[in-house]
């Protein structure tokens, strides 16, 4: 009987577009804070935008969503080069990353370093224009991403860790916004940190055989053969988060309504799913950025009500 096909290995480094027309060491700096590939400052853009819109800041308030915007795009990007950092040698060991600036050698360890500083004196000019309690709880997130490139290393879920640094932005934009911390706000929370363990293990599973050889965790593995019932429920309890903060803020049945696009959104992630299918968890992975657009759109809808 002949063995399935391998699944299709995406490189996450593809200099294409802008970034394939820039100067090399411009474009090994672009590929480093992953420039190249915008669905991961959208993802951490989606929960502060959420926050921003469900405490009652929108329209008077998007020049604040706009900061959050250039904040997402800079300390993703920071964050990917500290990864790379920490992880240049792992990286080399995976299909998916071997290309990547740091573990190809394109680019050294020290302008690595330079560069995350760049990007941090950026995110530091979008931190100062926030009030004094959404500054406390932005730099209290530091602890958490400087811990998680090493979670991998010593769990099977690190999509969880990466789900409380990947949501951060919800409770700094709901502290901002509403002036103090609530439970609507902890509720948006608690939604998108189990929102980013369901997007991240379908990412995961491109690199499933490699995680294992290497011997780094995943939830992509700790799930094993249960992975579509493990992403389900972390949707389903996302869904149920998202639903509880909305409730808190006005309790009204059209509060389901609101939230039934994002669901359904999700039901078809997990519904069409192939975990040997690489490009296709791609595909369904990135499709995150609607799901995003979609609670965006649910929270200003309760939230301009206020």
């Amino acid at each position: 009987m002949p063995s399935p096909p391998a699944p299709e290995i995406v490189p996450d480094s593809q200099a294409r577009g802008l970034v394939a027309a820039l100067p090399p060491r411009v474009r090994a700096l672009a590929l480093l804070a992953r420039f190249d590939r915008p669905i991961g400052w959208w993802l951490l853009f989606w929960p502060g935008a959420w926050a921003i819109a469900l405490a009652g800041g929108l329209p008077t308030r998007w020049g604040l969503l706009i900061w959050f915007l250039i904040g997402s795009i800079v300390m993703r990007g920071a964050g990917c080069v500290y990864n790379d950092i920490v992880d240049r040698d792992l990286d080399a060991s995976v299909a998916r990353t071997r290309h990547r600036p740091l573990a190809s050698g394109a680019i050294s360890v020290a302008a690595a370093w330079a560069w995350l500083l760049a990007l941090c004196g950026i995110g530091l000019i979008v931190l100062l224009q926030l009030g004094t309690l959404a500054r406390i709880i932005a730099l209290a997130s530091l602890v958490l991403v400087a811990a998680y490139p090493f979670m991998k290393r010593i769990t099977g879920w690190p999509q969880l860790w990466l789900g409380l640094v990947f949501s951060w932005a919800a409770p700094v934009g709901w502290a901002e916004t509403w002036g103090s911390v609530s439970l609507a706000g902890l509720s948006l929370y608690a939604g998108s940190i189990a929102w980013v363990v369901g997007y991240d293990t379908i990412y995961a599973l491109q690199d499933r055989e490699d995680d294992a050889l290497i011997g780094i965790g995943s939830s992509a593995l700790s799930m094993g053969r249960h992975v579509h019932a493990g992403i389900g429920i972390c949707y389903a309890i996302a869904v149920a988060g998202w639903t509880a903060a909305l409730w808190q803020v006005r309790a009204d049945p059209l509060v389901f309504l609101a939230v039934l696009p994002a669901a359904l959104h999700l039901l078809w992630q997990v519904a069409t799913l192939r975990p040997a299918d690489g490009e296709g968890a791609l595909r369904r992975f990135r499709a995150n950025r609607a799901t995003g657009l979609l609670v965006f759109l649910a929270c200003a809808a309760v939230g301009t009500t206020l």
